[in-house]
């Protein structure tokens, strides 16, 4: 049933098929409000789309959300579509939520923060956490995003630590059904901030996994540094597991960025670099 605290939030997927329901005469169907979470039945009337709270989304706005392919959009009590996007002041890159068919993902700049050819985001994420599992005790995340790193960590580990940079991507993510779970799920600390400046402050060995997934070398070369290197291995205990997401293997930039990894996670001090090709990156272990 759609709960009055979350609106609606539709993409092309949803709302196409609204569209084409409509056109063949069907008076009710069922529909997802959360990007494919549930479903609730909604009613199609002369005006539009109405939804078991009582929105009512006129048609000519469930047209407009049918003619975005990269933006998701939420709908307030009027049953105005709105885009789930924000111009960061941090960065100066505009962020948008990206739909896809099934979970969505984050458009940075244009580029999309996880694997969709072939691939979900849930489950690009879930190969991500899979390389280093078990996740028990306490984790570090590095780059939050929506969340989906830090909500499937949690779903084993103890206690989960994430960091976010921009509060830009903080606000699109509570837009996300999916991410709910990241402000709802009390063994999930967030932390909003540069994470080179964070790794700083944070207590020496006192981490058993890392989860190191960063935008891409050119939008955050400092993550890919030995200097920053050396925190993440200063935070893992012994024996523990750090993953590094690195993009395509088999693409010139992807090995290029993997040989770089490799090498400078070496000369910090990991005794073991395994590649892990399936979620496009490395397990080092300390």
């Amino acid at each position: 049933m759609e709960m009055s605290s979350s609106p609606p939030v539709l993409s092309h997927y949803q709302a196409r098929p609204l569209l084409a329901a409509r056109r063949h005469g069907v008076q009710r169907t069922r529909c997802s409000p959360d990007l494919g979470l549930s479903e609730v039945e909604v009613m199609l009337e002369p005006a539009g789309v109405r939804f078991p709270a009582g929105t009512l989304m006129r048609w000519e706005h469930v047209e407009e959300v049918a003619t975005h392919e990269t933006v998701c959009f939420w709908v307030d009590p009027e049953g105005v579509p709105h885009r789930i996007q924000r111009f960061s002041e941090v960065t100066n890159r505009l962020c948008a939520l990206m739909p896809t068919p099934k979970a969505p993902t984050l458009l940075l700049a244009g580029i999309p923060m996880h694997r969709i050819k072939d691939v979900d985001p849930w489950e690009d994420t879930r190969m991500k956490v899979k390389a280093i599992a078990p996740l028990r005790g306490r984790v570090l995340d590095t780059a939050t995003g929506l969340g989906y790193t830090a909500i499937q960590a949690a779903a084993t580990a103890r206690e989960v630590i994430t960091v976010e940079l921009d509060p830009a991507v903080l606000d699109v993510a509570r837009l996300n059904p999916w991410s709910r779970p990241l402000f709802e799920t009390s063994h999930i600390r967030q932390l909003v901030g540069d994470v080179s400046e964070w790794v700083t402050e944070l207590e020496a060995a006192s981490f058993t996994r890392i989860l190191h997934d960063p935008p891409a070398f050119r939008l955050a070369g400092q993550l890919y540094s030995t200097a920053f290197y050396r925190h993440l291995y200063r935070l893992l205990r012994p024996g523990g597991r750090l993953f590094h997401y690195v993009g395509d293997p088999h693409s010139p930039s992807g090995r290029r960025v993997t040989r770089g990894v490799v090498r400078r996670l070496r000369e910090v001090g990991f005794r073991r670099v395994v590649q892990r090709p399936r979620a496009f990156g490395v397990v080092a272990y300390k």
